[in-house]
């Protein structure tokens, strides 16, 4: 009785052992097929923009005076007073110093008393020849006496008109005692104070006055790019627009205009210099102040653009993620045109209203399940995506 039921129980396990090899190889992926999916990466995502986009020719330049002017004095004198503050706006015309007009004044006066004189003594003289002249008509006075009073007359004549130019000039001097604005500016460093002999041959002058409204500014850009400067000058029939940007390239200074190519390339540096001008009202432009140029050559109507972070770097050129209909990311090469103010307008490689990928690249590979980001979740993605961009 034992051994009958021994012998089924063998045989149970025995079909039971090869019910589960047959399971076993007869399904190999039902385990693997029922494993989840990877989880979607997250990404901020930007559109494809299209509309008319300005293009710019960037270069490095350096702000100069309108007009730089050294007040100097035209004569040797003490200053008296000096009437301006340092850094104090002023106009053409404005005293800025006196210097003591006391020996000029007395210079005029002296000639104005020679001028009474010999007006008095022309006056006496002329009053003789019409005398003589009477006299001499009626036989009463000699042909010589005449001829010298006549001459004597135009002597006269001669040292009234000597003190006068005399006078002139002493005035002249005398308006030299001050010390004018030649132009509107901005006074700075006085360079003598009060009490101080200054003449012509005073090195320093009295003070630099400099022109800052208008102001301009000369930089340069390489010299392939003097046919497409020619080309728009001629197009357009007006001056080309020009940005002044602060040097790292966060503020607009001023907009002015292309005043002057320069006539001739430098040789050592393969570049051409130009000079714009610029109204500076607001007077953030100054002197000697480094600047950020973009010259406005044209126009791209209908340009497609991108957030600059949208374009990679690659070892085969630029590129960028593009997010397709399933929400998987595929990659797309890049013909960039020019990156300015944070946009990168696209040549080729995308299309208007297409979605891409502006920040999270470091985490995609072509074919990966996105998901995008949106308000704060985008922003603390961008951060992140920043700490862990490669330093370039």
């Amino acid at each position: 009785m034992n051994k009958r039921v021994v012998v089924p129980a063998a045989l149970l396990t025995a079909v039971l052992a090869a019910g589960g090899l047959y399971l076993m190889y007869a399904h190999p992926f039902a385990k693997v097929a029922a494993a989840p999916a990877p989880p979607a990466v997250p990404i901020v995502a930007a559109t494809v923009a299209q509309h008319d986009v300005p293009i710019y020719l960037t270069g490095v330049g350096t702000v100069i005076a309108y007009n730089t002017d050294v007040v100097r004095a035209q004569i040797q004198g003490q200053i008296v007073s000096i009437n301006f503050t340092e850094g104090q706006a002023v106009h053409a015309g404005d005293l800025l110093a006196q210097i003591d007009p006391r020996p000029y004044q007395a210079l005029i006066d002296q000639y104005t008393a020679n001028l009474e004189r010999d007006q008095a003594q022309l006056i006496n003289a002329q009053a003789n020849l019409t005398r003589y002249t009477t006299l001499s008509q009626k036989g009463w006075a000699t042909p010589q006496l005449l001829e010298t009073q006549k001459a004597q007359v135009g002597q006269l004549v001669a040292a009234v008109k000597a003190d006068q130019a005399l006078i002139d000039s002493a005035k002249v001097e005398l308006s030299y005692t001050r010390l004018t604005s030649p132009i509107d500016g901005v006074v700075g460093i006085r360079q003598i104070d009060v009490g101080n002999i200054i003449s012509p041959s005073t090195a320093n002058g009295l003070v630099v006055v400099t022109q800052l409204d208008p102001i301009s500014l000369i930089f340069t850009l390489p010299e392939k790019a003097l046919p497409q400067i020619q080309q728009q000058q001629q197009a357009t029939k007006k001056p080309l627009a020009v940005l002044a940007y602060s040097q790292d390239d966060t503020a607009l200074l001023d907009q002015g205009v292309l005043g002057l190519v320069n006539n001739e390339i430098l040789q050592t540096t393969g570049s051409i210099q130009l000079k714009a001008n610029f109204a500076n009202k607001s007077g953030k432009l100054w002197p000697g102040q480094l600047i950020n140029a973009r010259l406005l050559v044209d126009t791209r109507h209908n340009g497609l653009t991108v957030p600059a972070g949208v374009v990679q770097e690659g070892s085969t050129g630029p590129y960028a993620y593009v997010v397709n209909p399933d929400n998987t990311v595929a990659i797309r090469q890049l013909k960039v045109a020019q990156i300015s103010d944070g946009q990168a307008l696209i040549d080729a490689g995308l299309e208007a209203n297409e979605q891409v990928v502006a920040d999270g690249q470091y985490k995609l590979q072509p074919g990966v399940h996105v998901v995008t980001l949106h308000g704060k979740a985008a922003q603390e993605e961008a951060a992140q995506d920043a700490l862990q961009a490669p330093i370039p």
